[in-house]
């Protein structure tokens, strides 16, 4: 389900991301405009993304998810509308990779969970997934390959 999970230490990668705070189940009709709103200001700009789509959640998912969604940039944006500048953190995660649907990503990452706690590394509450393959571009969602990230303190 997930590669074996390893340590590692990030640098910050400025982004441009929106903020979005939204009840669980509107995940997939706010994603995808989102998405395309940083692209189009990228584009108005300029610029490309500088790496993978990202979605950063600054919590834990409840009823609603708090997170970010962006791309990693090389210089700042000029801010406009909901799209602003931000940055993935350094410090230190837990990453794996896992390959499937989106639907079952939730399972991915009760399986880090549980590596996590099993090697009583501290929790942070806060994880992102980089999105390293485009489903525009993948026949099918078994392919998708997603970038696992757990901070931990």
């Amino acid at each position: 389900m997930i590669t074996t999970p390893e340590i590692v230490t990030t640098t910050e990668q400025p982004a441009a991301t929106i903020h979005l705070v939204i009840p669980s189940m509107e995940m997939p009709q706010h994603m995808d405009p989102a998405i395309q709103e940083v692209i189009v200001l990228l584009g108005e700009q300029g610029q490309q993304p500088a790496g993978p789509m990202f979605s950063y959640h600054h919590r834990r998912p409840s009823d609603t998810f708090d997170f970010e969604i962006g791309f990693p940039v090389v210089k700042p944006v000029q801010e406009k509308g909901r799209v602003k500048n931000s940055a993935l953190p350094a410090g230190k995660v837990v990453r794996a990779v896992y390959q499937g649907p989106y639907e079952r990503l939730g399972d991915a990452w009760r399986a880090m969970q549980d590596w996590v706690r099993a090697q009583k590394l501290p929790e942070s509450g806060r994880f992102y997934e980089r999105y390293l393959n485009n489903p525009d571009e993948v026949k099918h969602p078994k392919d998708y390959l997603t970038e696992l990230n757990w901070v931990i303190a």
